[in-house]
């Protein structure tokens, strides 16, 4: 070729090796194509009239499938349940408003979870941003302190890199929600796409990951060790880590207690697991980690050690929550700690430790692993494993049906004179457990249901359970069983609820019925909002406190009955109140394709035991 047809070739820029021009498009079909470039294949969205343009254009795409939820915060706890059973950023939509600010709770969820999400909004034209205009709020000043990153888009031209961007952050590093916030006039401009194929964003680094030296000081730390004990939480989920961390007990034989959020990350019916620790776990977690105690019989009885827990602490992707640590300056007040996070700013936050290492925890594990295969741990723990294995024999997660509770007012109301018939709540989660072989994903909402279901489902595998953990958001359950049921419609996906929780978003029954996703919802009903009921037991005398849910003029009556409520949805429901019928009406919701309510009626007078009260210790635990 000649130097002059070299000449008359179009010259490659380097602008041009990082994007594609596409053709002239309205600013909302160019949002609908760049969610459908990220690979979205679900959309959670509640139209008005500052999103009508973004609507009209996802009637057009033949990738992205929009849900419509009856409210937004539905909508917006079905992206997080998509987005925990998936690790893939959950999307829901609102319009300006009041459907924007139907979002924040969700969005403060995820915040507080480490789930990724990306929230849309349609806002006001911008002439009109800062003048009251009909259905205006500032919801990009308003989430500030609940996103990991948000936008208000000024420039038709930004909005492919925006996506682009709002993606990337919300599932890389620690992930979490990101906001889009979208003009009306924006979205009806006309502009020709840039789409972009990096992401460059200045400050925005990879993590650090974990030097040898410093795992190898945990490797050290460990064969120094006694009495070691691993406590992972999210952290192992989000970062794909749970193989490893399977892999590192195994060769190390320390014995593995979760958070609630971190259920799943480790078997629970290995033998090195302890189940889940803290405020309603395992009381043998409890003592691993802390040591057992002398039992109070008097708040002011001096506390007297009778065996000490862990020397050695191994945090892996946990946040030291107070709902685990009870007053945080005892836990594990003795022992040397290991922190290993991908946020560096939870190190010292809530407790300091010993050795706190930034590092994704997968590569963490994986370089761990590796150094063990070439220098097996040598060392082996039998005199700590026989001790785990004395307290879980002395002290099983366990429940029993009591004479006090048989003769309760409640019981005669609801059982007429079969009171040996009673279906406590550990029963339904224990024979759900078994009819599903331990294999189906559970969420729940918030309160005594949530404990029990973490304690009589034993899981198996990651993304297993999904609830509300930091914020405790009540109405969560059954919008996040419909968003993980359309992402894994392989699985049986059972919301375990409460009453209370269950009504908060009772309206997304008409969703899965229209929209034929079979998420089934198990209410654990006993009229009450349970949990706040305990702590009036506890510590207000049994003083009830705008507590009771049901109808006082008819307390033999089940108020709200599910069953016709249900009916006008057009989803199944039945009730049982006598345990002979439980295991059958189980069955039959499993069995079915459709949703399906199942209302087990339950007495309120029972307690979510273990119990550390709030700000206490371990050795103020109720067992």
């Amino acid at each position: 070729m000649s130097k002059t047809a070299k000449r008359t070739q179009p010259k490659k820029t380097a602008a041009s090796d990082r994007a594609e021009i596409g053709p002239p498009m309205l600013g909302s079909a160019i949002l609908v194509q760049a969610l459908e470039r990220e690979g979205v294949d679900t959309l959670f969205a509640y139209p008005g009239g500052a999103s009508m343009e973004l609507h009209q254009a996802l009637t057009r795409s033949k990738q992205i499938r929009t849900i419509l939820p009856r409210h937004e915060q539905g909508g917006a706890f079905a992206a997080e349940g998509y987005a925990r059973a998936t690790g893939k950023a959950g999307v829901c939509m609102a319009t300006s408003g009041p459907g924007a600010t139907n979002l924040v709770t969700a969005i403060a969820d995820a915040y507080m979870d480490s789930i990724p999400l990306v929230a849309l909004t349609g806002q006001v034209p911008q002439a009109m941003i800062g003048k009251g205009g009909f259905q205006e709020t500032d919801f990009f000043g308003m989430t500030l302190p609940v996103v990991k990153h948000n936008y208000l888009i000024t420039n038709i031209n930004e909005i492919p890199r925006i996506v682009k961007e709002a993606f990337h952050i919300a599932q890389t590093g620690r992930p979490g929600p990101v906001v889009i916030d979208f003009p009306k006039n924006i979205q009806q401009q006309t502009a020709q796409p840039v789409w972009p194929r990096e992401v460059h964003l200045r400050g925005y680094a990879p993590p650090k990951q974990a030097d040898d030296i410093v795992l190898n000081e945990i490797i050290g730390l460990i064969e120094k060790a006694e009495r070691p004990a691993l406590y992972v939480g999210g952290g192992i989920i989000s970062g794909d880590a749970g193989q490893e961390l399977l892999r590192f007990a195994e060769a190390t034989q320390i014995p593995v207690t979760t958070t609630i959020m971190g259920c799943g990350a480790f078997p629970e019916h290995h033998p090195l697991s302890l189940r889940w620790l803290g405020m309603h776990g395992t009381a043998y977690a409890n003592w691993a980690v802390n040591g057992e105690f002398k039992y109070r019989s008097k708040p002011t009885d001096p506390l007297e050690k009778i065996v000490e827990g862990a020397d050695l602490l191994l945090a892996f992707g946990v946040r030291f929550d107070d709902r685990v640590t009870g007053r945080v300056d005892k836990f594990c007040e003795h022992g040397t700690i290991v922190h290993i996070d991908i946020d560096p700013s939870e190190h010292n936050k809530n407790r300091r430790v010993q050795l706190p290492v930034q590092s994704s925890v997968k590569y963490a594990l994986e370089r761990l692993n590796q150094m063990l295969s070439e220098r097996p741990i040598r060392k082996e723990f039998s005199a700590w494993h026989e001790q785990i294995a004395l307290w879980k024999k002395k002290a099983p997660l366990r429940y029993r049906v009591t004479e006090e509770l048989m003769k309760s007012q409640h019981m005669r109301d609801h059982l007429s004179g079969q009171e040996d018939q009673v279906i406590l709540p550990q029963m339904a989660v224990e024979a759900l457990y078994e009819l599903t072989n331990g294999d189906a994903i559970l969420t729940t909402g918030v309160g005594q249901h949530q404990m029990w279901a973490a304690q009589y489902y034993k899981f198996k595998f990651p993304r297993q359970f999904l609830t509300s953990a930091g914020l405790g958001a009540m109405g969560y359950g059954y919008p996040a069983a419909l968003g993980a049921k359309v992402a894994r419609p392989d699985k049986q996906v059972v919301d375990i609820d409460g009453d209370g929780s269950f009504l908060m978003n009772i309206q997304e029954l008409a969703t899965a019925h229209i929209e034929k996703i079979a998420a089934k919802a198990l209410i654990l009903n006993n009229q009450h909002l349970g949990m706040v009921v305990q702590w009036e037991d506890r510590f207000y005398a049994g003083n009830r406190g705008h507590t009771y849910l049901g109808d006082p003029e008819h307390t033999k009556q089940i108020y709200p009955d599910f069953i016709p409520v249900c009916q006008g949805f057009n989803v199944v429901c039945e009730r049982v109140m006598y345990k002979r019928d439980l295991r059958p009406a189980l069955e039959r919701m499993l069995e079915s394709n459709e949703p399906y309510v199942l209302d087990v009626i339950t007495p309120y007078t029972e307690h979510v035991l273990p119990f550390i009260p709030a700000g206490r210790t371990v050795a103020d635990m109720i067992y």
